[in-house]
């Protein structure tokens, strides 16, 4: 039945007659009354053939325009997308319709093969016109409030999908739009696809605050994507550390003004510091928003003020004002400021769950708190300061040592691009680290200046060279892929 809660519909509500979705690669342009229209036609069109208020059905994403329109249709329709990057996809389409129970496939174009073999589903390709709001209003999933099935980030293996509802992203973009004093009618520039819960809110809080999103799928070439953030007045430019670093190594930043960038946001990872200050010193009138997150609290938890960076660089910022964080021990006692323990999280844009996963559910959420796994401490001001995966420990010589903090030392050494620290077994001392480097130097003159940086208790670390190291598709270290280069 319809329902004025609808996140796509209230999305689609505040959208300007400027507002626009942009092919970079194509300059393809969606802009005001027309994208509103073709996403209620993308709404019209899914429950023209067939599909039903409470259907799940596989999107396949791409960085482009179309993907975004059939997210938001599908939502506006309360049909339950499951946002999945094309490669991903591909290698796991069975699994993924096997394990949303979805009824659909949408594809640009073309058909998955991956999915449609052996698995009962419905392919439904490319686009659907335009369709007044006026015609169709917006519907409520027969599963209640949920909005979207969102996948995890998958650096470690198969995606869980994350029951997002319409409340907890209305909650999360708001709170993101305050916490990064994002204005109406601005642009961002999207390189990553709306799958990742990252990319999805950066393309939510510019589309609700009746702004732009651009898409560029170029970024193998940076400089085009710099200079399409020059063409289209990009405000925003967002990225996880993968990014930045390619931004910094491969592309002509230094020589390329972006006189309208007012903002860099990262997430999905610790980006070293020598790498946030060459940034802003290369691009000093855009600020740099250090932030927080997990597909469980829909995206963003917290957020570095751009005005405290250089006090607190290598801090993940202040909670979201919607949110309460604390630090908790094993039993899930609050612990005071200043110690270790697990991050835990709980507020209106904490997810409720694994769908049809009741025991990873239950493992991730207690009373209301969403159980991050990540280990941190809070300062006397109240910023979090992370220390790594609680499983990403590795106990040397009795000294327990975060994955975090060894790649954040060995990523300011000069001539290293980009590093991963994974924890091996050694005969004589048990645990030991190794440091897989990606360096722009000789290998002999890095590992020199990596032996000078370490602290003693990692002197038996072993480091290996490697051409790059896996990445998942959004652009993250696939860690369970680390070992198979050792």
């Amino acid at each position: 039945m319809p329902c004025e809660c609808n996140f796509a519909g209230l999305l689609t509500s505040r959208l300007s007659e400027t507002s626009s979705l942009v092919d970079a690669a194509t300059g393809q342009a969606l802009v005001g009354s027309e994208l509103s229209s073709l996403i209620v036609g993308f709404a019209s069109g899914f429950l023209s053939a067939g599909l039903q208020p409470g259907d799940r059905l596989l999107v396949s994403c791409t960085q482009s325009p179309a993907s975004t329109l059939a997210y938001l249709g599908a939502m506006y329709a309360g049909i339950v997308p499951v946002p999945v990057e094309e490669q991903v996809l591909a290698i796991s389409g069975n699994c993924l319709a096997v394990k949303s129970r979805a009824r659909a496939l949408w594809t640009a174009n073309g058909t998955s093969n991956e999915v449609k073999s052996g698995v009962n589903i419905r392919h439904i390709e490319g686009s659907f016109g335009p369709c007044s709001p006026d015609s169709l209003e917006p519907f409520h999933s027969i599963e209640g409030d949920l909005a979207a099935l969102m996948p995890t980030s998958g650096s470690t293996g198969m995606p869980q999908l994350v029951m997002v509802t319409h409340g907890n992203l209305e909650s999360n973009t708001e709170a993101i739009i305050r916490s990064q004093r994002l204005r109406r009618g601005e642009t961002a520039m999207l390189v990553m696809p709306i799958s990742y819960c990252f990319g999805a809110s950066v393309m939510h809080t510019h589309l609700y605050q009746g702004g732009s999103v651009v898409f560029d799928s170029r970024f193998m070439f940076p400089d085009r994507v710099l200079h399409a953030i020059n063409t289209y007045h990009c405000s925003t430019f967002a990225g996880v550390p993968f990014i930045y670093l390619t931004l910094l190594r491969r592309s002509n930043l230094k020589s390329i003004p972006l006189p309208q960038l007012l903002r860099f946001l990262q997430a999905g990872g610790p980006l070293n510091a020598q790498c946030i200050r060459e940034l802003r010193s290369i691009v000093p009138n855009a600020e740099f928003f250090v932030m927080y997150g997990q597909t469980e609290a829909t995206a963003r938890i917290s957020c570095l003020p751009p005005d405290r960076l250089s006090h607190k660089l290598g801090s993940a910022g202040l909670p979201l004002d919607n949110l309460e964080v604390r630090i908790a021990d094993e039993n899930g006692r609050a612990l005071p400021r200043g110690l270790v323990g697990e991050i835990q999280v709980r507020g209106p844009s904490v997810c409720s769950g694994y769908f049809d996963d009741p025991e990873s559910t239950q493992r991730k959420y207690s009373d209301g708190w969403l159980k991050t796994g990540d280990a941190a401490s809070v300062d006397s001001e109240g910023y979090l300061w992370i220390h790594g995966r609680r499983d990403e420990f590795v106990k040397i010589r009795g000294r327990r040592v975060g994955v975090t903090e060894v790649e954040s030392t060995i990523g300011t050494v000069a001539g290293v691009t980009e590093c991963a620290a994974v924890s091996v077994y050694h005969a004589e001392q048990g645990d030991s680290l190794a440091i897989l480097v990606v360096a722009d130097d000789s290998e002999d003159s890095v590992k020199e200046r990596i032996r000078h940086a370490i602290p003693s208790h990692w002197k038996g670390a072993v480091v290996k060279f490697v051409a790059a190291l896996p990445k998942t598709a959004n652009g993250k270290i696939a860690r369970c892929q680390l070992a198979t280069l050792l």
